[in-house]
């Protein structure tokens, strides 16, 4: 199946050097973004009732822009002055470019990992004098908290934010041949907006482990699993399944073709062969 409408469900990138737009016009697609589930703040007074001092910790682990928004948010009314002195340790490079938006960028003071949680870990555990804060959502991926108490790490797991799902009901005759999942709570956020939601040839693709299980567990079969060693990003991925796709396509049209000729050389009638008889011996030619 030729692929000409792509489904992102997360906001519209606001950079229009995006690698969907330039994905967009190599393939001739239609890709539209719409977020299947929205970020609610846990409010101030809330977090209060936690009785956690943000200034009790030296650290802060950050695993996506919402951890970094929400933690300085929370600051913000709580009136908490982040001392320089903090160290900001984040999952990945975007990340840690986003946190400039709050700091003066330093080395000494920003640790990035490769891609991964896992990567980040290694980073980690050669700071293990640390004291970690973990600002996350409601529902946070099992392994942060699972390798951090593994690795013997002084931390606190606090929820800044909550995510629900989207109102999608203005979606509902609306058709893509590939939806692209970036969280559970996406796959979540689909099945409560269409619980008789069938897949049939709509090709889905999962960015990391968590959201590849989701889909499975929702019965839902998984055609892209990213991220790949050969393809990091989520654009990668899919540019990967495209080109297999258009090779695959090619190789079946040539299929009919050989077929056919195959087929018409079955049908044509068997030529007759005469054998020219020898002259008798003595006669003339």
């Amino acid at each position: 199946m030729k692929i000409k409408n792509i489904l992102v469900t997360q906001p519209a990138p606001t950079d229009e050097r995006s690698p969907y737009f330039s994905l967009a016009e190599k393939f001739g697609l239609k890709i539209d973004f719409k977020p299947f589930i929205k970020v609610e703040p846990v409010p101030g007074q809330e977090f209060r009732q936690e009785r956690i001092n943000i200034l009790d910790h030296s650290a802060i682990v950050l695993t996506s822009r919402n951890a970094v928004d929400h933690f300085f948010r929370m600051c913000k009314e709580l009136r908490i002055t982040v001392p320089e002195s903090m160290k900001y340790f984040c999952v990945s490079e975007s990340v840690a470019y986003y946190v400039q938006k709050y700091i003066v960028y330093r080395k000494r003071k920003v640790f990035i990992g490769r891609l991964t949680f896992s990567d980040l870990m290694d980073v980690i555990k050669k700071h293990k004098n640390e004291k970690f804060l973990v600002p996350g959502s409601d529902i946070q991926k099992p392994e942060i908290p699972r390798r951090l108490d593994k690795a013997g790490v002084d931390y606190t797991n606090v929820v800044f934010y909550r995510t629900v799902a989207s109102d999608l009901s203005d979606m509902r005759n609306v058709h893509y041949d590939m939806l692209v999942f970036f969280s559970p709570g996406g796959i979540e956020s689909l099945r409560k907006n269409f619980p008789d939601y069938e897949q049939k040839d709509t090709v889905i693709a999962a960015f990391g482990p968590t959201t590849s299980k989701a889909v499975r567990e929702a019965g839902l079969r998984l055609d892209i699993e990213a991220p790949l060693p050969e393809a990091p990003s989520m654009t990668g991925a899919i540019e990967l399944y495209l080109k297999r796709s258009e090779k695959a396509d090619a190789k079946a049209a040539k299929q009919p073709a050989k077929r056919t000729e195959t087929a018409k050389k079955k049908a044509a009638p068997a030529k007759k062969v005469v054998k020219k008889s020898a002259p008798a011996k003595g006669s003339k030619k």
